[in-house]
């Protein structure tokens, strides 16, 4: 396959993203472009180019693989055409409404024989990629995912909004069996969860405390892991990177270390370039439909440890 034909199904905030990028990428072709806002696709389709469909059903017939960035409740109706039509989709996250639709999508995906990326865009964050291979056996995890009050996503509360990134990247870096939660939330400005905070133990002993909200003044991005001899930090927001380690070797231990050299890329770009890699060679994509669900059952338990917290007023 030389050149992907890729359809993108909304383009609000995130999805005209995936069009700008798609567009600019060579082994990929924007051929159709969907929303319920036609005018709003008809615009994004001129500026881009591709087809405006009126109905997503018509990019069957026209597509190799489609993106969908539509409100989450509608994921599963948009991607079980194509799954079982043997088409590859990427399906933002979170990919499901639950755990039970995730596993109709990765079932609809194996029925099909169809590839299914799930856009957990963070894992495509050269400072991720940067920090990973130094991320080898953490014992606790400190995490600040801190943004201003949104004009989107208010349909899902703060946990499978914002959370939901560090909880996919914590799972791929730990690579152990959560044993035990304990989470409280806050309703601030909407009837979701503004503000959220979850301590996870992990049965290799390591445990994470996280806190994601969306009320915050400023901008905050950081992830921090202790692991024996060594510190790691990550800035997702300006993509840098430091690492510590304690150098034993000599008379008296010594702290060595500083930033690590990490290429500025946009995220979603990587992601959408490995998700048409993947569709024209037939590999896996980097985030899998499997761990999607991971991440989305790990949101959901947090998020019924949660309840009994969350309708607590803000002191």
């Amino acid at each position: 396959m030389s050149r992907v034909r890729v359809g993108v199904i909304g383009v609000g905030h995130l999805g005209q993203h995936h069009a700008r990028l798609l567009a600019a990428i060579d082994t990929a072709e924007l051929v159709g472009i969907c929303d319920t806002n036609h005018d709003r696709a008809a615009q994004i389709a001129g500026t881009f180019g591709g087809r405006r469909v009126d109905d997503p059903r018509e990019l069957l017939s026209m597509v190799d693989a489609v993106t969908i960035a539509a409100p989450t409740v509608s994921h599963v109706a948009l991607a079980l055409p194509f799954l079982e039509a043997g088409i590859a989709t990427l399906v933002e996250k979170p990919m499901a409404s639950s755990v039970e639709e995730a596993d109709r999508l990765i079932r609809a995906a194996a029925t099909g024989s169809a590839l299914l990326a799930i856009g957990h865009t963070e894992r495509f964050n050269p400072a991720v990629r940067a920090a990973m291979p130094l991320v080898t056996a953490p014992r606790f995890i400190e995490v600040h995912r801190l943004g201003t009050f949104p004009e989107r996503s208010l349909d899902i509360d703060v946990i499978f909004d914002v959370m939901i990134h560090d909880l996919d990247l914590i799972l791929a870096l730990v690579r152990s069996d959560v044993v035990s939660i304990e989470a409280v939330g806050v309703h601030v400005l909407t009837a979701k969860a503004d503000i959220a905070n979850a301590r996870l133990r992990f049965a290799s002993g390591c445990i994470a405390n996280i806190t994601a909200s969306r009320i915050s003044r400023e901008r905050v991005r950081r992830a921090r892991f202790f692991q024996q001899d060594a510190y790691v930090s990550i800035d997702f927001g300006a993509q840098e990177v430091e690492v510590y380690r304690l150098d034993r070797h000599g008379a008296r231990p010594v702290i060595q270390g500083g930033s690590v050299d990490v290429p500025r890329e946009e995220p979603l770009r990587k992601e959408l370039e490995d998700f048409v890699d993947a569709v024209r060679t037939g590999r896996a994509p980097g985030v899998t439909g499997q761990d999607g669900r991971a991440a989305l059952a790990l949101a959901t338990r947090v998020a019924e440890k949660m309840e009994g917290h969350e309708h607590l007023s803000p002191v």
